[in-house]
C-alpha cells in the first residue's frame, strides 16, 4: 500500500510537471502565433493601402525635417566607405552624414580623410558634448560629411556624441556596416510627415547582406550566402521584422527599433539623456525610456517595413556566439533597469502586454528551454518520461516554430519579394525547419552563458570582423 501510494504521487507530480510544461508552451507559443497573424493582417492592409492611395508624396509635405545621419564606427576600415557612400546617394533633400569614429585603432579615420577629403574644422567643438573627449572635428567641402574623431567609449557613446553635436530636428542611427537603400530614408520618415506632432521614433528593416551583390554602396542583386549560418540568421532576420516588428507595431507594443536603422525626434531623445551607457543593449533601453517619460502624453512609435538596410551579419560560429551573447545580456539588463514598468497598467499596453512578453518569452523562454534539453535525457534513462505525450510535445513545438518561420517568408513574398529566385524561397523554408536541430539547442546554451555572464557583471562588448561589402 506504501509502495503504490508512493507511485501515485510519482505520478501525480509528473502529470504536474507536465501540465505547467503545457501551459507555458501555449502562452510563448500562443503570443507568438497571435502577434505573426497581427503582422500579416497589417501587412495586407499597408499593401492595399499603398496601392489604392499612390498619390502620397512626401516631397509636397509641409513637414519636411531635416535629418543627421549618425553613424557611430569602430574598426570599421572594410565597410565604412561604402556605407558612407549609400548615406550620401540616399533620396532626402535636408540631411548630413555624422560619422562618429569612436576611437578606432584601425585605418577607419584614415580611409574616410582619403576618400572623402576631409579637413580639420581647426577650432574646438563650441558646445559641451556628453560623451568621451574629442580630438578632432574634420568636415567635406564638397558633400554634406562630418567625422567626429573622439576616445572610446562604446556605441552609446559615439551615438550621444552625434546627437548632441547636429542641429537638425531628427537623427536617423545607422550602423557603420550597414548599406541603406536609396529610398528608405523618405520611407522611414513616413509617420513624422503624416504625424508630425505625436511621432517621436520610427524604425525600417534589417536584411542580410551576405551573398548580395553591392556595388559602390548599392544593393543590386539580392540572393542568400553558401555559408550555412547565413540562411538561418537570415530567417530569423525575416521573422524578427516582417512578423515580430510589424505585428508589435500594429498593437502599439514595439519596445525594439534596431540600432542599424532608426530616426528619432532630436529633442524627445535629448530630453531623456540620450543613449544610456550602462547597458549594451542601448536601442531597446532608449525605446523603453521614451515609453517611459511620454506615458502621459499622446505619442507614436512606429515601425516601417518597406525601408530597408542591408547589414554584414557574422558568418562565424565564435562570433555569433559574442553577438548573441551581447543581445540576450542586454535583454536581461534593459528589463532590469525598467522592472517596475513590468506589470504595470500605469504603462498601458507596455506594461501589461510588451514587457510581460518580451520577459516571458524572449527572456525566460531559452532558460527553460536549455533546461528541458537537459531533463528529457535523464527523465527518459530513469524512466520517467511519458514517450507519448514526449513525442506529440515535440511534434506539435517542431510544428509550431516552422509554421512561424515559413509565416514570416510568406510575408517576403507576398509584400515585398525580394528574394526573386525560388530556390532562394525554398531554401528559406528548409532552413526554417532545419533550424530546430542543433541551432535552436545551441541557441539556449548561449542564453545560458549570457545568464552567467551578466550574473558575473562581465559586459564585455566583443568585436565582428568585417569582410567588406565587394
Amino acid at each position: 500500500m506504501r509502495l503504490d501510494g508512493r507511485r501515485n504521487r510519482s505520478g501525480a507530480d509528473i502529470l504536474a510537471v507536465e501540465l505547467v510544461f503545457l501551459a507555458y508552451f501555449a502562452i510563448v507559443n500562443g503570443s507568438y502565433l497571435f502577434i505573426h497573424l497581427v503582422s500579416i493582417a497589417s501587412l495586407q492592409w499597408n499593401v492595399r493601402d499603398r496601392l489604392l492611395n499612390p498619390t502620397y508624396n512626401p516631397y509636397r509635405s509641409p513637414f519636411f525635417p531635416g535629418i543627421a545621419i549618425v553613424v557611430p564606427a569602430y574598426n570599421e576600415e572594410a565597410v565604412i566607405s561604402d556605407s558612407v557612400r549609400s548615406l550620401l546617394n540616399l533620396e532626402y533633400s535636408v540631411f548630413e552624414v555624422v560619422v562618429v569614429n569612436d576611437g578606432s585603432n584601425d585605418g577607419t579615420l584614415r580611409r574616410l580623410l582619403e576618400d572623402f577629403e576631409l579637413d580639420p574644422v581647426g577650432e574646438d567643438v563650441p558646445f559641451d558634448l556628453p560623451c568621451e573627449p574629442v580630438h578632432e572635428v574634420y568636415q567635406s567641402n564638397e558633400v554634406d560629411l562630418v567625422v567626429i574623431d573622439k576616445e572610446n567609449g562604446g556605441k552609446a557613446d559615439a551615438l550621444n556624441a552625434g546627437v548632441f553635436f547636429t542641429d537638425q530636428p531628427l537623427f536617423c542611427a545607422i550602423d557603420a556596416d550597414s548599406i541603406v537603400e536609396r529610398g528608405s530614408l523618405l520611407e522611414v520618415i513616413e509617420p513624422f510627415l503624416q504625424d508630425p506632432e505625436r511621432t517621436i521614433a520610427t524604425g525600417g528593416a534589417v536584411r542580410v547582406a551576405n551573398g548580395c551583390s553591392i556595388t559602390r554602396g548599392t544593393v543590386t542583386e539580392v540572393a542568400l550566402s553558401g555559408n550555412r549560418l547565413a540562411p538561418l540568421q537570415t530567417v530569423e532576420y525575416l521573422r524578427a521584422f516582417l512578423s515580430g516588428r510589424v505585428g508589435l507595431s500594429a498593437l502599439q507594443s514595439l519596445l525594439i527599433i534596431s540600432g542599424a536603422f532608426g530616426v528619432f525626434r532630436t529633442s524627445a531623445v535629448r530630453e531623456v539623456g540620450g543613449y544610456s551607457t550602462n547597458t549594451i543593449t542601448e536601442d531597446m533601453e532608449l525605446i523603453i525610456r521614451l515609453h517611459r517619460h511620454y506615458v502621459d502624453t499622446d505619442y507614436r512609435i512606429a515601425f516601417v517595413p518597406y525601408p530597408v538596410v542591408w547589414t554584414e551579419i557574422p558568418d562565424d560560429r565564435r562570433v555569433l556566439a559574442s553577438q548573441r551573447m551581447r543581445w540576450y545580456q542586454g535583454l536581461l539588463e534593459t528589463l532590469w533597469m525598467h522592472r517596475r514598468m513590468i506589470g504595470n497598467p500605469k504603462y498601458g499596453v507596455i506594461g501589461l502586454f510588451a514587457l510581460p512578453f518580451f520577459l516571458l518569452v524572449e527572456a525566460i523562454g531559452p532558460l527553460i528551454e536549455g533546461v528541458g534539453y537537459v531533463i528529457v535525457p535523464i527523465a527518459f534513462v530513469f524512466g520517467m518520461l511519458n514517450v507519448p505525450f514526449f513525442l506529440l510535445f515535440l511534434g506539435v513545438a517542431v510544428g509550431i516554430g516552422t509554421l512561424l518561420s515559413w509565416l514570416s517568408v510568406l510575408n517576403e513574398v507576398i509584400s515585398f519579394r525580394r528574394y526573386r529566385n525560388p530556390k532562394d524561397i525554398v531554401t528559406l523554408l528548409a532552413y526554417g525547419l532545419a533550424e530546430h536541430a542543433p541551432y535552436r539547442q545551441w541557441k539556449a546554451w548561449i542564453a545560458w552563458l549570457a545568464l552567467a555572464r551578466y550574473v558575473r557583471g562581465d559586459s564585455a562588448w566583443g568585436e565582428m570582423v568585417r569582410v567588406g561589402f565587394e
